[in-house]
């Protein structure tokens, strides 16, 4: 049986390079080249078989690309469960400036699906027997699927008594809380899509998610904060963290490795603060590669010590 699943509609081939110094018209020469399967939920995947997890991806494959995705994936003993589309599936570009240490992130645009293509992908969640215990949604929705797409897969779910976890954003997030989902992991700007609010510190964006989850909607709200922290909101208790002190390579994958170890742990059985610990730990990891490399195992070990936890019990 495997325990989780995760479904990327707009996954990609992610290519990674470093140059000396990013300057217009002349050819730069990149000194590496890195090629990642990614797409959100297709790099939680990832990280919860780095950790030792049982898990299995369901994504679209398109073209040569897709038939690359989908090795790629197999070199990392990651279990697929795919579907065909028409189009070609994207390609993302990621460049590290040596000279200054910043990153250059290049999203390009995905391929449209039509309604046979995603109502496939549903279907094949609906025939995985025995049902996983989680579900994982995660990643934007590429032109031509319904903003209520992951309601629908949040509906499947509950059906099947299994749970759901969400990380998107906009429309897509909002008409799946609208139909109820066990966990989401926004960030800031999510958050304030959700809401429709602009708080001014850690405490008022607290708020926000504490009104969410006592709204029934969610039972759990995993908030990434960036220099704030993070925080875990429940009906009965707040757990935070503040951010580890560490010197960034990269932001790449860091709320998929945040996720994907969140999940991991709940999947073993392990209390929330340890849930919690366990992924502040691996979004961080993240942070310490270039590229799109996510977190590592040993470094997430070694953080975890670090991380200071506080909770307050809620009335």
């Amino acid at each position: 049986m495997t325990d989780i699943v995760t479904i990327t509609l707009n996954p990609a081939v992610d290519l990674s390079t470093s140059v000396e110094r990013i300057i217009p018209v002349a050819k730069l020469r990149g000194i590496s080249q890195r090629r990642d399967p990614g797409g959100g939920g297709i790099n939680v995947a990832r990280v919860i078989r780095r950790l030792g997890g049982d898990v299995c991806a369901i994504y679209s494959i398109g073209g040569t690309t897709g038939d690359l995705l989908r090795k790629l994936l197999e070199k990392e003993s990651v279990a697929s469960r795919t579907f065909a589309i028409a189009e070609e599936t994207r390609q993302d570009f990621f460049v590290s400036e040596i000279s200054t240490h910043q990153s250059y992130r290049f999203i390009l645009p995905g391929p449209q699906l039509n309604e046979s293509e995603w109502r496939e992908c549903l279907r094949l969640l609906s025939a995985i027997e025995p049902f996983p215990r989680f579900v994982v949604a995660s990643g934007s929705l590429p032109s031509g699927v319904p903003d209520d797409f992951y309601a629908r897969v949040a509906r499947i779910a509950k059906q099947r008594g299994a749970k759901m976890i969400l990380d998107t954003s906009g429309q897509a997030l909002a008409a799946a809380v609208a139909e109820g989902v066990d966990l989401i992991k926004p960030n800031l700007r999510e958050m304030r899509e959700l809401t429709g609010h602009e708080p001014s510190g850690a405490a008022e964006w607290e708020a926000a998610a504490k009104a969410l989850v006592h709204g029934g909607r969610v039972a759990v709200i995993a908030l990434t904060m960036g220099h704030l922290g993070a925080a875990m909101v429940t009906k009965d208790r707040v757990l935070r963290a503040q951010p580890l002190a560490i010197t960034p390579l990269s932001a790449v994958g860091a709320g998929d490795s945040f996720l994907g170890a969140l999940i991991w742990q709940l999947a073993s059985g392990a209390d929330l603060e340890q849930c919690f610990r366990q992924a502040v730990a691996a979004g961080a990891a993240a942070l310490l590669h270039p590229g799109t490399e996510l977190c590592v195992p040993d470094d997430i070990k070694q953080l975890a010590e670090q991380v200071v936890l506080t909770t307050e019990a809620l009335a």
